[in-house]
């Protein structure tokens, strides 16, 4: 019985941390900011890659993003952009079973790539794009995004590495932190048998 507390509070506070985390990094995206250099993919695939549960790690991540826009104003390609966010968090998911550096800048680079690839094609095929309606005004469209490319990439390596970074190290300096191996066996148990 004692040890069944222990493992609801490890997670609690695990949670908590990770939850702060992810608020914290949304509200430095209220910030004045260059275009695209933003945590938005970041927060999505740490989200992803940290919380235990699949239902937080969408739910935390994205209702931070809903309230940031909630204070910039919302616009039309804005499920798009929301859409993108949770294939960045399933990306995430990929990472829980293994956090290396490269597997976490390939999941970086895989990230930005989808948004880009998402959102401009969002733009190129609404209304608020002076784009034609042909595969020449698609590659026009994806040709002028290239430098918000490089910022989304940016960005998201930035704070990729402040928020992996970040809970490597309190992991490192609160062992509590730490996720125990048998929480991670049984995801991995649970996550086999789904």
């Amino acid at each position: 019985m004692h040890t069944n507390t222990e493992g609801r509070n490890f997670l609690h506070l695990r949670t908590l941390v990770i939850t702060a985390m992810v608020l914290a990094a949304a509200a430095i995206r209220l910030a004045p900011h260059p275009m695209n250099f933003a945590p938005i993919g970041a927060l999505a695939l740490f989200g992803g890659a940290y919380f235990s549960s699949k239902r937080q790690a969408l739910i935390v991540p994205l209702l931070s993003l809903i309230i940031g826009d909630a204070i910039t104003g919302f616009h039309p390609l804005i499920p798009f952009v929301y859409a993108s966010f949770l294939v960045s968090a399933a990306i995430g998911f990929w990472l829980r079973r293994k956090r290396s550096a490269t597997r976490i800048g390939v999941a970086t680079l895989v990230g930005a790539m989808q948004f880009f690839l998402v959102t401009n094609f969002a733009m190129w095929a609404s209304s608020l794009s002076s784009y034609p309606t042909r595969a020449s005004g698609l590659a026009a469209c994806y040709i002028a995004g290239i430098p918000l490319f490089w910022n989304t990439l940016a960005g998201d390596a930035f704070y990729v590495a402040l928020l992996f970074g970040g809970m490597a190290l309190a992991e490192r300096k609160f062992p509590a932190l730490r996720e125990s191996l048998a929480v991670n066996k049984a995801k991995l148990d649970f996550s086999e048998q789904a």
